[in-house]
């Protein structure tokens, strides 16, 4: 296949996300050492975890918007360049209050890039499942790499040098944006930000039924990958008795076979339909969680991780149920729109699951994301038998 320009959009968008993505996740695998400086408790970081989602969720409106004013290029390298700054500032935090209000930023600069490099992919690309299938391989190179390095350099220097692995990384992805990607001409460059924001079609649009119902999935699964995303490790850790340094490894298997997943999930969706894959999605989710919750063992360990990172695949297939029922006119903006909205309610994911912990206990808090799984499936399911046209 002759390399064309599209593929190497293709390329740096994915890097992009790696690195928004590294962000996000190097504050996992350090949670207890963070716990443990700072004295408070996993709710605590729960909350300062699910502010970072919220404040993603919110700038996903916002970026489709701004990259109509100015182009997805410039709003994909100060997500990039945001990233790096705000994980310099969780790096010097000197108390827990300094520390929620730079993962609150890095939330806010990172949720600048999905929305709009997906859509900056759909101008590029007509099998645009495929292209998000790979695209989203980002966040599973990111989960790959981040447990294991964050993990290792936790051990040996402390959790803020580990953190410090976003800014090695990201600083040459950006530089590589910068000098290969073209710029990028805005849709709208001499429309008022301000006059883009329409509630009357924004209401329009979230109320058509096919559109709501996907969002009610999206919540929902993306929800429960939250809670996995932020507290896998310390499930690991202290419901399993893992050491650190095993558990990153599986978070990291969970993250291979997402990435995996994404690629074959994407293409399945485009071949076979979205509901049938993301049912099949959430069925193998919840598997993978019921292996980690009941079933001892290393293999147990592994093979949960395999189920569950293909589970949280799911966005591949689901999310281009949304593209498949917007105008292009609509795709920058509306895709925004979207994806804020179940981003701000999804944000809850990280907070509730580290609330149920603290309460319940780990096993608790699993089964009920696992629970969230089965009813995802079981919705899907029944918009296919009963033809509900959802």
């Amino acid at each position: 296949m002759k390399w064309r320009y599209p593929h190497t959009v293709l390329v740096l968008c994915t890097l992009a996300f790696f690195v928004t993505m590294v962000g996000r996740l190097s504050i996992s695998p350090v949670v207890t050492d963070i716990v443990a400086e700072f004295q408070v408790s996993n709710a605590l970081i729960g909350v300062a975890l699910s502010g970072m989602w919220l404040t993603y969720g919110l700038s996903q409106y916002p970026s489709g918007i701004l990259a109509d004013r100015f182009g997805e290029r410039r709003i994909i390298l100060v997500s990039i360049g945001g990233t790096i700054v705000a994980s310099l500032l969780l790096i010097i935090a000197p108390n827990i209050g300094v520390f929620i209000l730079a993962t609150v930023l890095l939330g806010a600069v990172a949720g600048l890039h999905y929305s709009v490099a997906t859509t900056l992919l759909a101008r590029k690309f007509d099998r645009i499942g495929s292209a998000v299938g790979i695209h989203n391989t980002g966040a599973t190179l990111a989960g790959l790499l981040t447990p294991v390095i964050v993990a290792w350099v936790a051990v040996r220097y402390g959790w803020r040098p580990a953190i410090g692995v976003t800014v090695l990384l990201g600083t040459p992805v950006f530089i590589l944006f910068f000098w290969r990607i073209r710029e990028t001409p805005p849709r709208k460059p001499s429309q008022p930000m301000l006059s883009q924001i329409d509630i009357g079609a924004a209401v329009e649009l979230l109320s058509r039924p096919a559109i709501a119902f996907t969002l009610v999935l999206a919540i929902i699964g993306e929800f429960v990958w939250q809670g996995t995303a932020s507290f896998l490790p310390t499930f690991l850790i202290e419901h399993r008795g893992q050491s650190t340094t095993l558990a990153g490894t599986v978070f990291s298997v969970y993250f291979i076979a997402q990435g995996v997943g994404q690629v074959v999930v994407g293409a399945a969706s485009d071949r076979f339909g979205r509901d049938q894959t993301t049912a099949g999605c959430m069925l193998v989710g919840a598997a993978g969680i019921a292996l980690l919750i009941l079933t001892p063992g290393l293999l147990s360990a592994i093979l949960g991780g395999v189920f569950l990172g293909i589970g949280m695949s799911f966005g591949a297939a689901l999310l281009p149920r949304f593209l498949d029922e917007m105008s292009d006119e609509e795709q920058a903006t509306g895709f925004g729109l979207v994806r804020s909205v179940y981003m701000i309610f999804a944000a809850l994911g990280s907070v509730v699951t580290g609330v149920f912990a603290d309460l319940f206990g780990w096993a608790a808090a699993f089964a009920f994301l696992c629970a969230l799984l089965l009813f995802l499936a079981t919705a899907l399911t029944a918009n296919k038998l009963f033809n509900l046209g959802l």
